[in-house]
């Protein structure tokens, strides 16, 4: 019988998506499953982006540069310039996604066998990307307890080995919604350079930091310019998940013609999605602020109601439109499962996606859970009366 390579059975499930089945089935059963366990805005896509697909005119849809349309790749810097990141179009990859950024970023610059240090929890599909490209994580641990804030950077110091080659952090946080400030991301800045360090940054959630806070770029940081590689998306930014369009970017020339090899071997990003991407980059700022005003409310009605319930523990994202929660159950997997296998209140339920899947250390949040505040603020009290209700009933305490 052929086999499965070691590779192939080292891939993990997402702990995203794992529990599709169960919701599947409940809906069969004629429920009402609300998804908080996925960051699938229902916010709209901008009109501008709408039209620019209405309106094609193209007699064949054909390839792009494998770099991406450089007309796309000049109004993206110019967009980066007004955020305070000067580059240049040549310094950008255009990429299937910030997925395809993220892997092409760790295997251009790494070697199968080498380590990556990321502070946990974590985007959970870190770990399928390091698989794919046979790198070893590293984590280093934060915790609710303090809003899940960079570790000390200490503990970043004692895991530095001659194998570790790099560090990744995602800024606003996934699954967080922690905002690194622009001290904790220049003591990360001061130990990329002590150490020789490649700094992956992933500021996908850019747009979204609330409280009068602000987001401060790695690509801002003075002195690691060959060290930093920017990965980045229109996904959440513009609610535009299906687009499957995002960037790499650096000043590092060398890692832009090596990666620019990955870039060929699938010759050229989405055409469709880029003439999407480029035409977002007029989006009017009335839509952000709509879409900042619309997280504020949903993001303190779902913390302030996660916190009411009896025995759960939610810290106040900065960023991003993600919670973390510490829940009074033994076992959040189980939980999860529970709420859709078993578990109905006025013919509802709710899917959370289990905390143990965004960690690489074995154990670590077991009676955590992310929650995505994607859901209009009425689907969102609906949910957490469903919350409420199950942890009262839920058997494994």
């Amino acid at each position: 019988m052929v086999q499965i390579s070691e590779r192939g059975k080292a891939m993990p499930q997402s702990p995203i998506r794992k529990l599709v089945p169960y919701a599947e089935e409940a809906k069969r059963k004629g429920r009402k499953v609300y998804h908080l366990n996925i960051g699938q805005p229902d916010l709209p896509t901008p009109e501008i982006a709408l039209d620019a697909i209405k309106n094609i005119d193209f007699k064949v849809i054909e390839y792009s540069h494998s770099a991406g349309f450089e007309s796309y790749r000049k109004k993206l810097a110019e967009y980066y310039h007004k955020i305070g990141v000067t580059i240049n179009y040549t310094d950008i990859i255009i990429t299937t996604g910030g997925s395809e950024a993220i892997s092409f970023a760790m295997k251009t610059c790494m070697d199968p066998g080498d380590e990556i240090i990321i502070p946990e929890p974590f985007y959970a599909n870190y770990i399928g990307f390091a698989t794919a490209a046979s790198l070893k994580i590293v984590p280093v641990t934060a915790h609710i307890e303090d809003g899940f804030a960079l570790p000390p950077i200490e503990d970043f110091e004692k895991h530095i080995t001659p194998g570790v080659k790099a560090i990744i952090i995602c800024n606003p946080n996934n699954p967080t919604g922690y905002l690194y400030s622009k001290d904790e991301l220049e003591k990360l800045r001061n130990i990329v350079q002590k150490h020789n360090l490649y700094l992956f940054s992933d500021e996908v959630y850019r747009e979204f930091c609330y409280d009068g806070l602000t987001h401060y770029s790695a690509l801002q940081l003075k002195g690691i310019d060959d060290h930093v590689v920017l990965l980045d998306s229109v996904s959440k930014r513009y609610s535009e998940c299906g687009v499957r369009i995002g960037a790499l970017i650096t000043r590092n020339k060398k890692i832009i013609d090596h990666a620019i090899r990955f870039a060929q071997a699938r010759l050229s990003p989405p055409t469709l999605g880029q003439i999407v991407g480029e035409a977002s980059i007029d989006t009017p700022k009335e839509y952000f602020v709509q879409v900042y005003n619309e997280y504020i409310e949903r993001r303190n009605y779902l913390v302030e109601a996660l916190n009411k319930i009896e025995g759960v523990f939610c810290p106040m994202p900065k960023g991003a439109f993600y919670a973390m929660v510490r829940l009074p159950v033994d076992d959040a997997d189980r939980f999860a499962q529970w709420l859709l296998e078993d578990f109905e209140y006025e013919n509802q339920t709710v899917m959370i996606a289990p905390a143990s899947g965004f960690y690489a250390t074995k154990g670590r949040g077991l009676n955590e859970a992310r929650i995505a505040y994607v859901l209009k603020k009425q689907d969102l009290e609906k949910a957490m009366k469903c919350m409420e209700v199950a942890l009262k009933q839920y058997p494994g305490k």
